[in-house]
């Protein structure tokens, strides 16, 4: 096989390989980095030994997608995608696999899911669930054997069901969190602030030039309070299907927040306040 016939056959199968890779890191960025470097690693080596092209290729994009899942989570970054606010649907839940599947950009809410998997087991799983691999393509893919990759997979399966059941949120619920929450911090209300919040939940937040981690609900609520003017020119908004807050002033979108609300109080925070990131994630 020449160069050319090499390079058109990895063109052919980049559209999948980065399906592969977006699902696994929901990222599109970071998807386009690991095909780009799969095909690196396919230049540099010696085709001829190859038996199954398609096969090596899944095999490399998925083990750099595993060590890209198990550097630091800060230097991975999302998209965020803003709607208006409405309820939940009354459809039933659809399947995990069949989520994933829906979309190149795996969405707040699924990536959140997934994490509570293992690097291995959230390969095993969006390979053979998702993708159709076989357990044998899927062990060579996190260097296990074909029993030890079902496992898994069957693991993978049983944990997202679990973790999936009580993460699904009340959209009802999660409304009137968010405006209880911005009508205390528009009233410097700091005892409502500490009934919202949970007394273990974090703030993540990202400026662009800085970031930020704030742990605990005094913590959180005691720099709540300093946003009174940011809070009167919010609204509610769904980002990536969950509860959270625009800012607008003027045309000007200013930040975003998203809140992670279990049993009514807020176990998490997340603030995208990076103009540059900000550009990409209007509200309709």
């Amino acid at each position: 096989m020449d160069d050319e016939e090499l390079a058109e056959r990895f063109e052919h199968a980049r559209p999948r390989l980065r399906a592969i890779a977006t699902r696994l890191l929901g990222s599109s960025a970071d998807a386009d980095d690991a095909v780009q470097e799969t095909w690196l690693r396919l230049a540099r080596s010696d085709a001829a030994t190859i038996d199954n092209l398609d096969a090596w290729c899944t095999t490399v994009v998925s083990r750099i997608s595993l060590d890209m899942l198990r550097a630091p989570r800060t230097t991975r970054e999302r998209s965020w995608n803003v709607e208006p606010w409405r309820d939940e649907p009354t459809d039933p839940a659809p399947d995990l696999a069949d989520l994933v599947d829906q979309s190149d950009r795996v969405n707040v809410a699924l990536l959140v899911v997934l994490d509570a998997l293992t690097p291995a087991e959230r390969i095993a799983f969006v390979l053979h669930d998702v993708f159709g691999q076989p357990f044998d393509e899927v062990a060579d893919a996190v260097d296990r054997s074909p029993a030890a990759a079902r496992q898994l997979a069957s693991r993978a399966r049983r944990r997202l069901r679990e973790a999936s059941a009580p993460a699904r949120p009340d959209r009802r619920r999660g409304r009137a969190v968010v405006e209880a929450w911005l009508s205390a911090v528009q009233e410097g209300d700091l005892k409502a602030l500490l009934g919202l919040l949970h007394e273990d939940a974090t703030l993540h937040a990202d400026y662009g030039t800085t970031r930020q981690t704030l742990n605990g609900a005094d913590e959180i609520a005691a720099q709540a309070v300093l946003a009174a003017r940011l809070a009167a020119h919010s609204t509610p908004v769904l980002i990536d299907g969950l509860p959270g807050v625009a800012a607008m002033f003027g045309d000007r979108l200013v930040s975003l927040m998203t809140f992670d609300v279990v049993d009514g109080r807020i176990i998490g925070l997340e603030v995208l306040a990076d103009p540059a990131r900000l550009s990409g994630s209007r509200p309709a």
